[in-house]
């Protein structure tokens, strides 16, 4: 299930989120490319290619034992369908409860 977040970062971005335990993740290569920034309570590890700018995933800190991978980046053939939950990210403190833990 993926999670659509209309805070301004996310919004403007495209971020489509689907989040995954970090065991499940595999970077099959750039990792020498990525470069991280954090904001506002630097708890999340954002991560985006130095070289063109693209945000493909992240350690967020609604999860921070999982990985936020961007959707949109996916190629096609690596989900067959997307069910889509809004999430209001500008009021991230008041609704992060309404997000499900990873799965154990």
């Amino acid at each position: 299930m993926a999670t659509e977040c209309n805070c301004s970062i996310c919004s403007k971005s495209g971020y489509l989120h689907l989040i995954v335990p970090r065991a499940d993740f595999r970077l099959l290569q750039g990792e020498d490319k990525l470069v991280s920034y954090s904001f506002d309570t630097h708890e999340a590890k954002h991560l985006f290619c130095g070289i063109c700018g693209i945000k493909s995933f992240y350690i967020p800190r609604s999860h921070p034992e999982g990985v936020s991978v961007n959707v949109r980046c996916l190629d096609d053939s690596t989900l067959h369908s997307v069910q889509i939950t809004p999430f209001d990210g500008r009021n991230w403190e008041d609704n992060i409860g309404s997000l499900k833990p990873l799965p154990e």
